[in-house]
């Protein structure tokens, strides 16, 4: 998995500087526990707050993660942690009925081979459903992320192991596009400092911490300036439908095909 450390803001918590993408975030599970059964793995999982949303809709619930969560030792009864770096996945073939992973494959440097393990231990027929930053909507380069996708790129890298794919996008209402225009201006004025174009010419991870400080410096800032505005921001304002060009991220579910 990602070499992300325990402490970047690429772990969203529930501090309220976070509240933009902690309320999106939020949405994906809610969303993906309407469409799980069975035996579930999460890849990913982060600081852990995902798992009260999922765990009564499975069978069995597997999450795995780099590091350690807050929440390990205090799971429900069918709940697992495991402590793993992927790919590979350490399960036998056709082990779950769903996958989920959340904001973790544009960390993967091995993203084909992420797909393709995905897909081993997926039961014939089973699901996958994945989200991923909308490549168009990023403000600026994040070099904690390997790559990022656009649709159709997400779209052809799946096609190469599932079938019957559903492209959808979480879009947000006035007071998510208010706060995300706040956003974009805060980032353009602190980009102007970067005369030279360093943050796509150095190495991504020269640029990590960085970028790790000012983007928790900008947010906090925002909050600041206009705490209302931040957090008042509710998983409500967020909405899950087809895809659009303005989406903030991508969330596709996709089947593994039954003659697989």
């Amino acid at each position: 998995m990602s070499s992300i450390h325990p402490n970047t803001a690429e772990r969203v918590s529930r501090d309220a500087s976070d509240n933009f993408v902690f309320q999106r975030s939020l949405l994906a599970y809610v969303e993906a526990a309407k469409r799980i059964e069975g035996d579930v793995l999460e890849i990913g999982t982060g600081t852990g707050y995902g798992i009260e949303i999922i765990a009564p809709h499975a069978q069995r619930f597997v999450t795995i993660d780099k590091q350690m969560p807050p929440l390990a030792e205090e799971l429900p009864d069918n709940v697992e942690f495991l402590q793993a770096t992927v790919p590979p996945l350490p399960f036998e073939g056709e082990r779950f009925d769903c996958v989920i992973s959340f904001q973790v494959i544009e960390h993967i440097e091995r993203d084909v081979d992420f797909v393709r393990e995905i897909c081993r231990v997926l039961r014939p027929g089973g699901r996958l459903i994945l989200t991923t930053p909308n490549a168009p909507m990023s403000l600026t380069r994040n070099p904690w992320h390997v790559r990022e996708y656009g649709v159709d790129a997400l779209r052809n890298l799946l096609s190469t192991c599932f079938g019957n794919i559903e492209a959808l996008g979480i879009a947000g209402d006035e007071r998510v596009r208010a706060y995300y225009e706040r956003n974009r201006a805060s980032v353009a004025r602190l980009a102007r400092w970067d005369i030279l174009d360093l943050q796509h010419r150095l190495p991504r991870r020269l640029l990590q911490l960085p970028y790790d400080w000012l983007n928790r410096r900008n947010r906090r800032r925002l909050l600041r300036e206009a705490p209302d505005a931040t957090a008042s921001i509710r998983m409500e304002d967020y909405r899950l439908g087809p895809f659009t060009e303005d989406c903030y991220d991508l969330f596709f579910v996709a089947e593994k095909r039954a003659d697989q």
